[in-house]
């Protein structure tokens, strides 16, 4: 039976997705692109054979619009006869890329793509392609009268989460604050130096200056100053910018073969894809999906919560990632060891791509057997994949 294991992954420093962030001045495309040929000259892959370009991507509208992955293909410079495919599961966009050319690879429909995403939340700013109601609004009167005219609002949802299962604000924005200081470390470290591939861009006095950082990152923090910020989705909530995922510019992709073929090429795998499952839960809540996902995927594989060395859970909001970690049972000082998206960002369809490489590079980089990745999803859904070392 043939498998599906991850080559290489390799990613953008994540850029603040503001006017003037680090990589505002790149089109999606183009950054998409810089990931491809990144990946590319890491392994000596021969874009030729390539059968497929996989790519995340949420708001799918002006320069994200027309199939931002066949466009991302053609950026890059690789060969016309090279396919490529924009999919979108919401913030876990790109982890299904990687569940869909995984599935490919396994199936014998491809043996050698790539998968990834993009989101440049500075150029096209999250909702957009909502914005207008030019042409309806989405979900539909079905959805509508099934959810009592209820607005799916994932502030909200995330606030009626920490209600649920009881956190603190001073706990969610401890946990905001462990999130930068463990970020803050790996950057000291050269943890991430592994994975990013810089990008050039221009400094804005006509000349270019390279990127090689996260840019989101913050010291010195502390509980008082973010107890002071205010919480948007419910009045004396515990919700607020601080604990919350920052708005960001990236890309990610990674290198997708079976064991055989890597051997044939003389690569050497990192990692092998072991299992890869969906959840649905209600879409009010619908942060809530990583919970079911990391269950099944357990049960399906066959192991325990035990046996899994490295957890990304992204930090759509910090009552996500404490919920899960304590309905699980996860210890916590396995949870996003190199910070997550509270502190290096969240660029929607990028981000399943952004937590896979960081995961697979911390598993070698420490040994680590087992690590499990999980999202949750706009709709009430969520990934979960498994990753073994190789």
């Amino acid at each position: 039976m043939r498998d599906a294991v991850i080559v290489d992954a390799v990613r953008t420093p994540i850029g603040k997705g503001k006017p003037g962030g680090a990589l505002s001045g790149v089109h999606p495309v183009d950054l998409s692109a810089h990931v491809l040929n990144a990946l590319a000259r890491r392994t000596g892959l021969d874009p030729a054979l390539v059968d497929d370009v996989v790519w995340g991507c949420v708001s799918q509208v002006g320069e994200q619009a027309g199939c931002v992955g066949r466009y991302s293909v053609l950026a890059a410079g690789w060969p016309e006869s090279v396919p490529g495919l924009t999919v979108d599961r919401q913030c876990g966009s790109s982890q299904q890329a990687v569940h869909q050319v995984a599935a490919g690879v396994i199936a014998g429909q491809y043996d050698i793509a790539v998968a990834g995403g993009v989101e440049a939340m500075s150029r096209v700013p999250m909702g957009a392609a909502r914005a207008g109601n030019e042409y309806g609004r989405p979900f539909g009167p079905l959805v509508a009268e099934r959810y009592d005219h209820v607005r799916f609002h994932q502030g909200v949802g995330a606030e009626m989460i920490a209600e649920e299962f009881g956190l603190s604000r001073t706990e969610l924005d401890q946990h905001a604050l462990d999130s930068h200081a463990k970020a803050a470390r790996a950057i000291d470290e050269g943890r991430f130096a592994g994975q990013l591939a810089p990008v050039t861009v221009p400094d804005g006095d006509g000349g270019e200056r390279g990127v090689d950082t996260d840019e989101g990152v913050r010291r010195g923090g502390s509980l008082e100053k973010l107890a002071g910020l205010t919480t948007p989705f419910k009045e004396h909530g515990v919700i607020s910018a601080g604990n919350a995922s920052q708005i960001s510019d990236g890309s990610a992709a990674l290198l997708i073969t079976t064991g055989e073929i890597a051997r044939q090429h003389g690569w050497t795998p990192m990692a092998r894809i072991h299992t890869a499952v969906l959840a649905g839960v209600d879409p009010v809540t619908m942060l809530k999906g990583p919970i079911p996902a990391t269950e099944k995927a357990l049960k399906r594989s066959g192991l325990s919560i035990g046996d899994i060395g490295a957890f990304e859970i992204n930090e759509a909001f910090a009552s996500v990632s404490l919920g899960w970690q304590r309905t699980v049972g996860a210890d916590y000082e396995r949870l996003n060891v190199n910070g997550g998206a509270i502190a290096l960002g969240h660029p929607l369809g990028g981000s399943g791509a952004r937590l896979m490489t960081t995961l697979v590079h911390h598993m070698r980089d420490q040994g680590i057997r087992y690590g499990l990745q999980a999202m949750c999803e706009g709709g009430g859904m969520a990934n979960a994949t498994v990753l073994e070392l190789l």
